[in-house]
């Protein structure tokens, strides 16, 4: 005995997570017995419940109440540049604005630039969609600019003022994880139905991205430039505006950039509650009414003011000599002098329909190729329902059943399932593999009894077990706190259902994603074939990732996965990319002269240096997996997402918070693991 517990007692000293593992898998293997006895181990007993949601909605109502006349009054003055934006940008011909934005894109790129506003937006007129997105263009030219000056303001105050900084970047992190939808919800009561609710809500969600760019470029400005600022004589105001903040121009206008992203995307989603006539509302209304071909267009209108605000923001913050002016005046004059040519003769842009039998091919080609080819879609979505997502979502023993698996799962079969893996996990703790083996028992046992039906005692010392690899007893206690909160407040199941679906996507996003990175990395020509569908994934609002897949697979949950895979896959890609080509040379020599081979390099270098920038680009793909579950909710997910939506429709303050919190726990809990292990990894390596 004493000979067989040697080897596996010294490969769980090697392993630290081994143990940690192991910890969580006895609790999961006791929770498993136990459950038929103790119900509550499953479902948290009702009479142990907070009411928060109800508590928090009576609370906010109340407070709603008293402060909707003031947010009425802000509300009616906000409508005023609103009103005075959209009659600008809709009263003005369509030749003149296509030759202010050519004329732009001009001077801050040359031709690349002006050449791409030209050809956007003439596809934008041809497409029948100008009214609507000249007043989608509005909503951002009111709220982008409140959006900079919040956001502006925050980042100086966390940098003039140290001891609010992590109070301010914590709020920060809530504002980003918070599911916009959640905070729709108070905006509706307060001020009312309307474009001035997705006005202010694009404001919230776009302040951030410039708050932390601020403040990221004001910590950046050289030590130097402050000193000479401050030998000058100016006073801390003039040392500010005059110095620092010039000096973090290149900064600044990165943060301009995702603000002007983050406001376009949400604009786009406020449209569920805006009923204005807009890109977004247009999006919206033809996927409701399933005009796929039609749905499909004004997606495209939506990516091509995206990737237009992109790349002329994105050249803005770089440092680059600007073009000949005189070229903007010709330009200028070519569009004012084509206007006063067609005057009185120019038809209403709504008429330019040209590319109407696009969308009527659309909807022919896609009907005719779900004619020909449903039940080969049916059979794979079902097929990966059946043996992937249904079984890690309710368990092998009720998604095994005769009529899809050709057997019925029984309680015998789950015995040796679980036999199997201990005896699997200690042969390889046999063979000083004990993290290996744990990890695969813990699988089994996930497996076994599925996400949406995990015991919450097996999931709390499962987070506390990794918050205490990831982050030492801290992190821990934060994890399990922050669960525990989620699991009082009656929303335990409906979060568990929401992690499976997010947990799904993610490890999908996290093996194609990294293959594709790890193939990138070895193939140059690979990589700038998948960099400009990457960029283009990147500059696609959000709503618009539901539209292929409500064409292919209609709504269901099969078709939430793949909208949630298809944002989130990015960022895998390129940090995966990014870190496995960027190994230090020196390393890489010294592989080469003790004689590895390319493949050895990879794996023994490339991949552990790299190590920390891959767990990196999973913290991103984690919390966009997260993003877009709520936005997945309008196809058909269940869980918090639908809750959210719900409550949304509803008004239902309370529920609508507290979803909304329970999501952003579980974002935040996953960023701040995964933060400490690549934290972890970079002090090993001496990073």
């Amino acid at each position: 005995m004493a000979g067989f517990s040697g080897p596996i007692r010294d490969a769980f000293k090697r392993h630290p997570g081994a143990s940690a593992a192991l910890v969580t898998a006895v609790v999961g293997l006791v929770c498993l017995l136990l459950t038929p006895l103790f119900p509550w181990l499953v479902k948290w007993p009702a009479a142990l419940t907070v009411p928060v949601s109800d508590l928090i909605g009576t609370s906010l109502t109340w407070l709603l109440q008293g402060l909707k006349p003031l947010a009425r009054w802000f509300s009616y003055f906000l409508g005023f540049p609103m009103f005075w934006a959209n009659t600008l940008l809709v009263s003005t011909p369509w030749s003149i604005t296509i030759g202010a934005v050519t004329a732009l894109g001009w001077f801050i790129g040359g031709t690349r630039l002006a050449a791409l506003g030209l050809v956007g937006l003439s596809l934008v007129l041809a497409s029948g969609y100008w009214v609507e997105s000249m007043n989608t263009l509005a909503l951002v030219a009111v709220s982008v600019p409140l959006a900079l000056f919040v956001g502006g303001a925050i980042g100086i105050l966390a940098y003039e003022f140290p001891k609010v900084k992590n109070p301010i970047q914590t709020l920060l992190d809530v504002m980003q994880t918070v599911p916009t939808f959640a905070y729709l919800t108070p905006l509706l009561l307060l001020f009312g139905f309307g474009p001035v609710v997705g006005l202010i809500a694009s404001a919230i969600y776009a302040a951030p991205p410039m708050a932390r760019n601020v403040l990221l470029g004001l910590e950046r400005v050289e030590e130097d430039i402050k000193e000479a600022a401050v030998m000058s004589g100016g006073n801390r105001l003039q040392q500010l505006f005059l110095v620092e903040l010039p000096s973090a121009t290149t900064q600044i206008m990165v943060g301009v950039n995702q603000c002007l992203m983050a406001a376009l995307s949400m604009v786009i989603i406020a449209a569920v509650i805006g009923g204005f006539n807009d890109i977004g509302w247009e999006v919206l209304l033809t996927m409701r009414k399933a005009q796929f071909g039609q749905s499909f267009l004004a997606g495209l209108v939506v990516v091509a003011f995206a990737i237009i605000i992109d790349r002329y923001s994105g050249a803005l913050a770089m440092e680059r000599k600007r073009y000949d002016t005189r070229v903007v005046f010709v330009l200028l004059a070519v569009g004012v002098a084509f206007t006063l040519l067609l005057w009185g003769r120019m038809p209403d842009p709504s008429t330019y329909t040209y590319f109407d039998p696009l969308a009527a091919w659309v909807d022919n080609g896609l009907g005719q190729f779900t004619a020909n080819n449903g039940a080969a879609l049916d059979q794979f979505k079902n097929g990966v329902m059946f043996y992937g997502l249904l079984p890690l979502r309710i368990g092998l023993s009720d998604a095994v059943l005769p009529f899809t698996w050709g057997f019925q799962w029984t309680g015998m079969m789950s015995a040796a399932f679980i036999a199997v893996a201990i005896a699997l996990a200690g042969v390889l703790a046999w063979r000083g593999r004990a993290l290996a083996g744990a990890v695969i028992l813990l699988i089994a046992i996930i497996v076994e009894i599925g996400v949406a039906q995990l015991p919450w005692p097996f999931v709390l010392i499962g987070a506390g077990m990794l918050g205490w690899m990831s982050g030492g007893r801290r992190m821990s206690v934060f994890a399990v706190v922050m669960l525990s909160m989620i699991l009082v407040s009656g929303l335990w199941e409906r979060a568990l259902l929401s992690l499976y679906l997010s947990g799904a996507a993610v490890f999908a996003c996290a093996f194609w994603g990294g293959a594709i990175g790890l193939l990138c990395a070895v193939s140059p020509i690979t990589w700038k074939m998948v960099r400009p569908i990457c960029d283009m994934l990147q500059t696609i609002p959000l709503f618009v990732f539901l539209i292929p897949v409500l064409m292919f697979f209609q709504i269901g949950e099969f078709s939430a996965f793949l909208a949630i895979c298809a944002y989130a896959i990015v960022p895998m890609i390129r940090y995966t990319h990014h870190g496995l080509t960027n190994t230090p040379q020196e390393l890489l020599d010294a592989a080469t002269t003790s004689g590895a081979t390319q493949w050895q390099t990879m794996v023994e270098v490339r991949a552990p240096y790299a190590s920390p920038t891959i767990l990196l680009g999973l913290n991103q793909t984690i919390l966009y997996a997260f993003s877009m579950l709520v936005i997945a909710a309008l196809i058909g997910t269940t869980g918090l997402g639908q809750s959210i939506f719900l409550a949304l429709g509803q008004a239902d303050i309370g529920l609508g918070i507290t979803a909304g919190a329970a999501m952003a726990i579980l974002a935040l809990v996953a960023d701040r693991l995964v933060q400490g292990f690549a934290e972890e990894r970079r002090r090993a390596l001496g990073l």
